[in-house]
C-alpha cells in the first residue's frame, strides 16, 4: 500500500484544516517544499496536495509551489482543488504533476470528466467526500444528491481508475479512521482505492494495508507528531 503523505496549500503555507472549517485552520509551514522534502527524506514515494485557495475559487493560486515540489523532489505528486476546466488539467500536468484529482466537477459536469479519463487516463482521480453516507460536493458545503455507493459505481462505469474516499467526519479529528467504509469499497470496486481522513495510528494503516486498499493518506497526525512517516511507510508494505 502507498502512503500519501498530505500537503494543504493556503497562501503559499502548509496548513491543516478542522473538518473542511477554514475558519479552524492551522499553519504547519510557510515553506511548503521543505515539507516535502522532509517527507522524500523519511521515505515518502508520494504526496498528496490540496490547493485549498483553488477549491474555493477554481484557480491555481498555488501552482508556483506545487510546479516547484514537482519538479525539485522525485515524489509522485497528486494534486486536487477546484480543478473544474481542462485547461486547469492541462496546466498542472504541464508543471510536472503526475496526477490530477477532480472533485465537485466530477459530479457537476459529466461532460468535462469524462473527457479528461478519455484523454489522459490514470492520470485522472475522482474524490468521493463521503458525509452521513452521501457525497458532498463545493468544499463539503452542499449534499450532492448522490449515495457514496451510486457515485462509486458511476465512476468505475465511466472509467475512473482511481478514486479517493474521505470520511468528513474524520478528516483531521484525530479518531481514526473509518474502516468499514474502505472495507466495503475495497470489496465491492476493482480500482485503486486511496482512504483520507483519521488516518492516525500504525493500527490504521496496518488494518487498510489488510484490505488491499491502494493508498492512504495521511495528513494532521504527521504534522501533530502521532504518527511516524517512516514507520507508516514500513507497516504500510
Amino acid at each position: 500500500m502507498q502512503i500519501f503523505p498530505a500537503i494543504d496549500l493556503y497562501e503559499g503555507a502548509a496548513v491543516r484544516l478542522y473538518k473542511g472549517d477554514y475558519n479552524q485552520m492551522t499553519v504547519y509551514s510557510r515553506d511548503p517544499l521543505s515539507v516535502a522534502r522532509e517527507f522524500e527524506r523519511q521515505g515518502a514515494q508520494a504526496v498528496h496536495l490540496v490547493d485549498l485557495e483553488g477549491a474555493r475559487s477554481g484557480e491555481t493560486p498555488n501552482l508556483p509551489i506545487v510546479a516547484r515540489i514537482a519538479r525539485e523532489t522525485g515524489l509522485f505528486a497528486e494534486i486536487g482543488g477546484g480543478i473544474r476546466r481542462m485547461e486547469t488539467v492541462e496546466t498542472y500536468l504541464d508543471a510536472s504533476v503526475d496526477r490530477v484529482i477532480l472533485g465537485t466537477a466530477a459530479v457537476t459536469d459529466e461532460a468535462f470528466l469524462q473527457s479528461a479519463v478519455d484523454r489522459y487516463g490514470e492520470k485522472i482521480a475522482v474524490g468521493v467526500d463521503v458525509r452521513d453516507g452521501c457525497v458532498a460536493i463545493h468544499g463539503w458545503t452542499q449534499a450532492s444528491g448522490y449515495t457514496c455507493d451510486a457515485f462509486c459505481e458511476k465512476m468505475v462505469r465511466m472509467g475512473v481508475q482511481t478514486l479517493i474516499c474521505t470520511d468528513i467526519s474524520r478528516d483531521g479529528a484525530m479518531r481514526g479512521t473509518n474502516r468499514a467504509l474502505y472495507q466495503q469499497l475495497s470489496a465491492r470496486y476493482g480500482v485503486q482505492i486511496v482512504a483520507s481522513g483519521g488516518v492516525s495510528s500504525l493500527e490504521d494503516v496496518r488494518a487498510l494495508r489488510q484490505m488491499g486498499l491502494y493508498g492512504a493518506i495521511i495528513g494532521k497526525a504527521w504534522y501533530t507528531g502521532a504518527i511516524n512517516l517512516t514507520e507508516a511507510i514500513e507497516v504500510a508494505k
